[in-house]
């Protein structure tokens, strides 16, 4: 990223909106870029109880990341991994299929039992964030259990069912966020869109059915970021019509949504205010009906995502000042 660039970024806080491993790449370059100014809210649709642990993956993923403990061969979970109670486990026939390393099991046991004394989930994570030295703000989505169900025409599959154990081989038909009519946006993520000096709301190319939209369909959460008055940009998750990895371009085609960014402008039509997307896809720039950035949305090195965060927020700060140049609605012209 130019010099130019960093100098268009500007003071202010950012939130960000983060699935797993494809959202915390760009978590990871916003967080060079922005440390304590940063907020990332997590989805916790993936969140479930298994062996009688509480498992966050998203916010895990997230914690390791910005921490600098995330596996970086494996894409997921902790570096430097030991498997002996996985070992353990399978020799008295438990259900290996959720791989859980040692260091790994730290966090589970210990979130299991705070939650258990009645601590939320949020304050248990910032609890988390603080002994890894992470400056910024990691927060839930929601301090109310929420979780993201695949219907498939086989029957209905718990998210990490459908996920891990199922390798995402299933059709889907459709996605449900149970536990969601009761829920609510937690504290500190109202805290963190209602923020005098908030400058940019980024969305993550996380994937947009089963990551993001569990975060946006908890009561009060879009009303906040359409209340916000910092510009709105989405990154989309696809490159040249596929995915980097996982099952976005797989779901979007059996949900029949054509795997196109024209297709996740339209998924996040009303709430974004800009969408940055790939070269490969820079053909269909004029077919989009709201602004859009070209870049190499790629992130093979952590070079290429402070790069490429640099670059989001260096486009939301040009549609914050465009919206600032331009006239009242109703002035004559």
């Amino acid at each position: 990223m130019s010099g130019d660039a960093l100098s268009h970024i500007g003071p202010g806080r950012v939130v960000a909106l983060c699935g797993g491993v494809g959202g915390a790449k760009l978590a990871l370059g916003l967080y060079r870029l922005l440390g304590e100014d940063l907020s990332v809210v997590v989805n916790t649709g993936d969140d479930f109880e298994h062996l009688g642990l509480a498992i966050s993956p998203d916010v895990d993923t997230v914690l390791y990341t910005l921490s600098e403990r995330a596996d970086k061969e494996r894409g997921w979970g902790r570096e430097a991994e030991s498997w002996n109670f996985l070992g353990a486990l399978s020799e008295l026939g438990g259900e290996t299929w959720f791989q859980l390393g040692d260091k790994d099991l730290a966090l589970h046991v210990l979130r299991s039992a705070a939650l258990a004394r009645g601590e939320s989930l949020s304050d248990i994570v910032a609890s988390f964030a603080q002994h890894f030295g992470i400056k910024a703000k990691i927060l839930p989505m929601s301090d109310d259990p929420i979780r993201t169900v695949v219907e498939t025409p086989e029957g209905n599959l718990p998210f990490q069912r459908y996920f891990v154990e199922g390798r995402c081989e299933e059709e889907v038909i459709g996605v449900r966020f149970d536990g969601v009519d009761t829920a609510c946006v937690s504290k500190p993520v109202i805290a963190a869109l209602k923020a005098p000096d908030l400058r940019a709301i980024v969305i993550c190319p996380s994937n947009p059915f089963l990551s993001i939209d569990p975060i946006l369909a908890t009561p009060g959460m879009q009303h906040l970021i359409r209340s916000a008055k910092a510009p709105v940009v989405a990154v989309s998750p696809l490159i040249g019509g596929a995915a980097v990895k996982g099952p976005t371009a797989k779901i979007m085609t059996e949900l029949k949504v054509p795997a196109t960014v024209q297709a996740i402008a339209v998924h996040y039509r009303g709430l974004i205010d800009g969408l940055v997307i790939d070269q490969a896809d820079a053909a269909q720039r004029e077919d989009l009906e709201l602004p859009c950035s070209v870049s190499h949305t790629l992130m093979t090195t952590e070079e290429d995502r402070v790069r490429l965060a640099g670059e989001v927020l260096d486009f939301a700060n040009k549609l914050a000042l465009e919206a600032e140049a331009a006239p009242p609605r109703g002035a004559a012209s």
